[in-house]
């Protein structure tokens, strides 16, 4: 069995200028990677439009389906830009931010502001974070377009350094004019997820829905959790997407440290609860951008989000701009599956006091705990739009979950759905018992699974989404 097929966790890898020749991008495909991430904050469409057909091809010379995600840049909030280079900030310092300074003006003492609402969104005691948090100011006073402060935190600054606020509340919207250009570039690619940077609620995320909507695409939406007060919405915001994404960086900085890590669990367990993928993110294996094996806290760091519940875990620079992108997903996926490993054995009690109003959602949970009672081998959803899969992939389970589907579109979607596996499936007809057995033959031939296993197989008696109303129990005869 490939290694793909017994690693649970899936690898999203962010493409760059270090995986733009072909013979690196199928090394990182060999390598495990499930999905690629299309940074629209660097680069032009052109850029964007050759990276997509190029993962394209690489996945179909590999025999596999290789999801795209695209992440609009969303609000970025930054200085502007210093006249001799950069500055060096003392704590103790006078420092100012104008957004009617001029571009290209700035000195030790003042700088430009790309955000002309930034005067209306602080007030006098306010600390404002720089390039990533490593320096911080002290707002002492705002008059008109300036903001007066105290360097508290000093260091190095230089040209478009991000800006946020310690505690959150920006009020920046979170789909700017870009935002929805590169939406509509993104949906005319066909990619499979688009990902919203700093959605403030859950109405953010339907804006995003109905852009998507009218561009004609189906592509699953991704909140990217980054900014406190996207944690007083979490529900809405969970309730409006279709996957979570915990951007720890710009989220760390707006919450501080101690308070992250237990935010990412919570993050993970909602997401899981209410029937949406998670995904981890930000410096995972930031070491490995120069370093060719990891540190041993990253490898904690990964592991702890894999033994979490997290569906997929995230590679930024290490891969986009790194030295060797694909040894980096390599030592990612031996961690993901050290972690799978080192898990204890699945309760097999998940969800037992819910109340299930849907029917596949019934037979999905019917479905895991009874694989789970008869310790089955195999685990086969036949569908359509993949949500039976995905809601038996909620549950704690080890057990292989196949999604057998002729749709390409839906593969993509599930390519980071943890623990379940797409795979294309044609069956010769719909209303019999021929596509189970035709189901099976197939896994049996490609050597999922062997003779005497035990599966459990869900199909619906008609086609379309949220048709699963079957269980059955198989064994594999060959």
């Amino acid at each position: 069995m490939h290694e793909t097929h017994r690693r649970r966790t899936r690898i999203l890898a962010t493409l760059g200028p270090a995986t733009d020749e072909l013979e690196t991008l199928a090394a990182l495909v060999a390598a495990g990677v499930d999905a690629v991430r299309i940074n629209y904050s660097h680069g032009n469409h052109a850029d964007h439009a050759r990276r997509i057909r190029q993962v394209r091809e690489a996945a179909t010379a590999a025999g596999r389906d290789i999801g795209i995600l695209a992440d609009l840049q969303g609000p970025k909030i930054r200085i502007e830009r210093f006249a001799e280079g950069p500055i060096t900030l003392v704590p103790g310092a006078r420092f100012a931010l104008d957004t009617a300074h001029p571009a290209a003006a700035g000195t030790v003492e003042i700088v430009g502001c790309a955000y002309p609402d930034l005067p209306n969104d602080v007030v006098a005691g306010d600390a404002l974070m720089l390039n990533d948090g490593a320096i911080r100011l002290r707002v002492t006073q705002v008059a008109g377009t300036r903001i007066d402060t105290e360097v508290e935190i000093g260091g190095e600054l230089s040209d478009r350094k991000g800006i946020n606020k310690a505690g959150g509340g920006l009020s920046a919207a979170a789909l700017t004019e870009r935002d929805h250009d590169d939406l509509a570039h993104a949906a005319a690619q066909g990619v499979d997820f688009v990902a919203v940077s700093f959605p403030r609620n859950g109405e953010d995320m339907r804006e995003a829905r109905r852009l998507l909507d009218a561009a004609g695409s189906s592509a699953a939406l991704v909140a990217k959790i980054e900014r406190a007060e996207a944690l007083l919405a979490l529900d809405s915001i969970i309730e409006a997407s279709d996957a979570v994404m915990i951007a720890r960086g710009d989220l760390g900085v707006e919450i501080g440290d101690a308070e992250l890590p237990g935010w990412q669990k919570r993050i993970t367990r909602a997401a899981r609860e209410d029937n949406r993928l998670v995904i981890t993110a930000t410096q995972m294996m930031e070491s490995m951008i120069t370093s060719p094996i990891p540190t041993r806290a990253e490898v904690l760091d990964v592991a702890n989000a894999v033994m979490d519940g997290t569906d997929a875990v995230m590679l930024s620079a290490e891969t986009a701009t790194g030295r060797h992108p694909p040894r980096v997903v390599e030592a990612m996926a031996r961690v993901c599956l050290g972690a799978e490993a080192a898990m204890p054995e699945p309760r097999g009690r998940d969800r037992m006091d819910s109340h299930f109003v849907r029917t596949d959602e019934a037979i999905a949970m019917a479905t895991i705990w009874t694989a789970q009672h008869m310790h089955a081998q195999a685990i086969v959803a036949l569908t359509e739009s993949g949500s039976t899969a995905l809601m038996m992939s909620r549950s704690d389970t080890r057990i292989p979950i196949f999604a057998l589907t002729q749709l390409e579109a839906t593969r993509r979607r599930m390519t980071l759905c943890r623990g379940v596996y797409p795979i294309a499936f044609t069956p010769s007809e719909l209303d019999s018992a021929r596509p189970a057995q035709e189901a099976t033959d197939m896994l049996l031939a490609h050597g999922w699974l062997q003779r005497g296993d035990r599966a459990l197989l869900t199909k619906g008696d008609f086609t379309g989404p949220g048709g699963t109303n079957t269980m059955k129990i198989v064994t594999v005869d060959g």
